[in-house]
């Protein structure tokens, strides 16, 4: 049967997946008006039918509709929280980790800011097995030039529109995804992810986007932005820009 808002009642985490689907060639940002429209009437029926649970944004685009979605619930602080950068950063640390010859689950490595075209690859933080990439590479002698670089990043970044330029959608990463997300949440793992939820950044203010966030079953308990190169930093901070001139169109 159809459900209703009524199925929410008791939920320990609703997952929001509602909206318009990204047309080939349009950006996540393009989507952000067509489907605050939903969210405006979605979110408060999902909260009156359990004020209680925490709500996972996965609609694009994520950032934008994270922000305005806990903006209207009105819930404490980490109880809204979308599903971020998990999905580049996932597909961050596979291209690395093929690349390198090792495991994925091996690779410390994070995409930060907007989940679309200005995220960041804060390479200066990567680490295999503790070490710091440049020196796993020497070891391992595997050749990590900024031509491989900006390659892995690339297919980081494109992979999304590629795979909607083939089938239309993106479906099963996100749910595996979500599914950690959420099982982090439920299982109260205290789980380090790469959730977006809001955070005071100075010069900008109440951000949501994608970072390195502490998860438990109250929601994200901290987020932080990583130590950044000072050209890591600049990107960064025009990611920030991205999302905060979208979210003033809504």
């Amino acid at each position: 049967r159809a459900g209703d808002y009524a199925d929410c009642a008791g939920a320990a985490v609703t997952v929001v997946t509602a909206g318009a689907n990204q047309k080939p060639g349009e950006s996540r940002l393009e989507l952000a008006q067509k489907n605050a429209g939903i969210f405006q009437q979605m979110i408060p029926s999902i909260v009156r039918a359990n004020p209680k649970g925490l709500i996972l944004v996965a609609t694009n685009p994520v950032d934008v509709l994270t922000r305005l979605s806990a903006d209207i619930a009105g819930l404490p602080p980490g109880r809204v929280l979308g599903s971020g950068t998990i999905l580049d950063t996932a597909r961050f640390r596979y291209f690395i980790g093929n690349h390198v010859g090792v495991s994925p689950k091996d690779v410390d490595a994070y995409i930060i800011g907007e989940h679309g075209d200005s995220e960041v690859a804060v390479w200066s933080q990567v680490s295999i097995g503790s070490m710091p990439l440049a020196d796993y590479c020497a070891v391992a002698g595997v050749v990590m030039d900024q031509e491989c670089k900006d390659d892995i990043f690339r297919r980081t970044r494109r992979a999304a529109y590629d795979i909607i330029e083939r089938k239309g959608a993106t479906y099963y990463a996100i749910g595996a995804g979500l599914v950690e997300v959420v099982r982090a949440l439920v299982r109260d793992e205290h789980a380090i992810l790469p959730v977006a939820s809001p955070l005071d950044i100075p010069g900008f203010g109440s951000v949501c986007c994608g970072l390195p966030s502490l998860v438990n079953r109250e929601g994200v308990v901290r987020s932080w932005v990583p130590s950044l190169t000072l050209s890591e930093r600049e990107a960064f901070e025009r990611s920030l820009e991205v999302l905060c001139a979208s979210f003033g169109l809504l």
